[in-house]
């Protein structure tokens, strides 16, 4: 099963009553290894809102001056009350053979500091407040699922690419998060797959541009999106697989 934010991936644009729309990793991941996959992930969740209801989010549930979010106007892949996590304990209770649990979280509490923040949180001080905050709430988030749902199975973090690995700053500030996400997850006995590297490679020939690579969706103008394309879903994809491996048969 997949939580957090799973970037999705729309061609051509989509519609946002049909959650069969939008094709993300989790979606590639099932299908290369042959399982069934229950995508509970919500555009715009925070490690906070994954937690608590009605914490902020950076447009599931809400966003910064708005009760308005993705999840209050369309459906998500599955639907469920509560918070993800409500539903991860709930989802794990009841399916005892579930083989893989991958996470995708973090980024978007960075895009909250910077849409809360006069300096877009550039200054250290709020960055590293960020960085703690994401490592307590991944904390919480593995000890749920480790000490209450009991799940002791493959758990697998996906970490972030740059937008631009040219950029030492944006560099930087990625591999910083990535960098909490892959301490605490290794603390829970979780196992990393590497998104950073997978866009690094091939946004190499592209002066280190994942746009001009065309790993992340363009917009109109030439310019792109923080979201991959489908060819950056699939490596994200391969990420996953790679530290994977073939899953034993049920």
């Amino acid at each position: 099963m997949a939580f957090g934010y799973v970037p999705p991936q729309a061609v051509p644009p989509p519609n946002y009553y049909d959650p069969r729309s939008f094709v993300g990793y989790p979606e590639d991941v099932a299908q290369a290894l042959h399982i069934r996959v229950s995508n509970a992930s919500c555009p715009g969740e925070t490690t906070a809102s994954f937690l608590v209801p009605g914490a902020l989010s950076n447009g599931c549930e809400n966003s910064p001056g708005s009760s308005i979010g993705y999840r209050t106007q369309y459906p998500l892949h599955v639907q469920y009350q509560g918070t993800q996590m409500q539903y991860a304990l709930k989802y794990l209770a009841v399916h005892r053979h579930t083989q893989l649990v991958t996470i995708d979280i973090g980024a978007n509490d960075v895009f909250l500091c910077q849409e809360t923040t006069a300096d877009r949180c550039a200054s250290t001080a709020e960055f590293q407040a960020v960085l703690r905050e994401i490592g307590a709430n991944l904390t919480i988030i593995y000890t749920l699922i480790r000490d209450v749902a009991q799940y002791h199975g493959l758990l697998v973090a996906l970490t972030y690419y740059s937008l631009s690995y040219s950029d030492p700053t944006q560099v930087a500030g990625t591999e910083a998060l990535d960098s909490v996400i892959a301490s605490v997850t290794e603390k829970f006995g979780g196992k990393v797959a590497d998104g950073f590297a997978a866009f690094e490679g091939p946004s190499a020939a592209f002066g280190g541009s994942p746009c001009a690579a065309g790993l992340l969706i363009k917009l109109p103008g030439g310019t792109c999106d923080v979201h991959p394309s489908p060819a950056g879903q699939l490596l994200l994809a391969q990420a996953i697989e790679d530290v994977v491996g073939a899953l034993p048969p049920k």
